[in-house]
């Protein structure tokens, strides 16, 4: 028989299957309660908070006492700041307030956080208290510190009972003290909040750094300041921005202990920004107040944001 050719297909190797793990997927969609929790607060900020804060700035350009249509007088609002000496106190004591109060909150809140950071006995107690005015309303600490700083309050009583009855004093009521004896009682109340905010941060440092200072022979002060204080700077960043806002929107307990008074001695630029608008109706220059504020505040966290990146990198 004659030799018969047999044709054979040539090889062909069986596609490799797909990795495990890596499956073809169309695009994920997602889910319609994921969007709504999103957009909802997202609408409700836009609604409340960016809405009017744009019609703030159009507002402060012009003359409006709330009822009649708003009058646009350019920047005659601004230009009228340069002249208002109530605005120039204001001004004076706004800074000085963020000076001190944003200072003091700061190293007073960062040294409780040293000091109890630490898990023994009794820390948590401690905390707890430091922590609690925070809770407190503002105005109900207001009239708490009212109460202690009357003529015949805790606070001069017990300067009688201590033997310096010379320096019981109408601290509300005079201008060279209305100032400082408010900041007391904010001070109180923020002094824990920024504790909080540091004992997270130093709850974050590796030890490891602080067990390599100690080989090296670094002492307490050299640990904080080579190794604390570099590894806080996130954390700094944070509390600069809760003070600087703080401070300059710091306005029930002011209002609620002196309205800003003894002839605007304590006058703040909150206080005045709240009396111009809402009882002299000069809704147009308190918007202006008011972007003076925002201008303030946007300016000293965005400088010392910069100054913290450049030294980053």
């Amino acid at each position: 028989m004659p030799d018969t050719a047999v044709l054979t297909a040539p090889d062909r190797k069986a596609p490799a299957p797909p990795p495990r793990g890596r499956r073809n997927r169309g695009p994920r969609r997602t889910p319609p309660l994921v969007l709504a929790f999103v957009l909802v607060p997202l609408l409700a900020e836009a609604l409340w908070v960016f809405w009017p804060a744009l019609q703030g700035f159009y507002l402060a350009l012009t003359s409006w006492d709330g009822v009649s249509p708003p009058k646009f007088v350019g920047l005659a609002n601004f230009r009228e700041m340069a002249h208002d000496d109530v605005f120039l106190d204001a001004t004076g004591h706004t800074v000085l307030w963020l000076v001190l109060f944003g200072g003091l909150s700061a190293v007073l809140g960062l040294g409780a956080a040293l000091v109890l950071q630490q898990e023994r006995r009794g820390v948590g107690f401690y905390r707890a208290a430091l922590f609690l005015p925070v809770v407190f309303s503002l105005v109900a600490t207001a009239l708490v510190w009212q109460a202690i700083y009357q003529p015949d309050g805790v606070l001069n009583q017990l300067l009688e009972s201590v033997g310096l009855g010379n320096l019981r004093h109408a601290w509300l009521a005079d201008q060279d003290t209305a100032l400082y004896a408010v900041m007391v009682p904010a001070l109180w109340r923020q002094i824990g909040y920024v504790m909080v905010l540091y004992v997270a941060g130093l709850k974050g440092i590796d030890p490891a750094l602080y067990e390599a200072a100690k080989v090296d022979g670094a002492g307490a002060w050299q640990r904080l300041r080579h190794v604390t204080l570099p590894q806080l700077r996130s954390v700094n960043a944070v509390v600069l921005s809760v003070i600087v806002i703080d401070s300059l929107r710091s306005f029930d307990v002011v209002w609620s202990l002196t309205r800003g008074g003894p002839y605007h001695s304590s006058e703040l630029l909150s206080t005045y920004m709240y009396s111009t608008a809402f009882q002299s109706l000069r809704l147009g220059y308190g918007s202006a107040l008011a972007v003076v504020i925002f201008v303030l505040a946007f300016g000293v966290i965005c400088s010392y944001l910069v100054r913290a990146f450049r030294e980053a990198d």
